[in-house]
């Protein structure tokens, strides 16, 4: 899977606007974190076909600034499971950039080191 990171305006319907584009482009957003701040938004979606999102998105006016292989794995849903996860990442001297949760209750994780961390989990 791969993670895109594209940076929109924190105005309303750009969301929908990037969801719309995707879904008429028939790409599946399989995970997505967004966040706004001082006026921008960067989203990160959760894609499996990388090319394709880029190349929809971008021939609709929006940069994809990042793209990157991201880490999925299945996460209890009970106090102390993230905790688990990030301390061995850590205690491997790999550090977590991007986290969020699929559409299948999967936990996402973008790292420095892809390799080390599978290694690790």
């Amino acid at each position: 899977m791969k993670d895109l990171t594209v940076i929109l305006q924190d105005s309303p319907g750009t969301l929908a606007d990037l969801c719309k584009i995707l879904a008429d482009a028939g790409i599946n957003i399989e995970g997505i974190s967004v966040i706004t701040y001082k006026g921008e938004c960067p989203i990160h979606i959760l894609v499996q076909d990388a090319a394709d999102a880029r190349e929809t998105l971008e021939a609709n006016w929006m940069d994809v600034i990042s793209e990157r292989d991201a880490l999925l794995m299945e996460i209890a849903d009970q106090p102390g499971a993230l905790e688990k996860i990030t301390r061995k990442l850590a205690k491997g001297g790999v550090n977590i950039e991007v986290v969020y949760l699929t559409t299948q209750a999967k936990l996402a994780l973008v790292v420095d080191d892809l390799t080390k961390a599978q290694s690790l989990l």
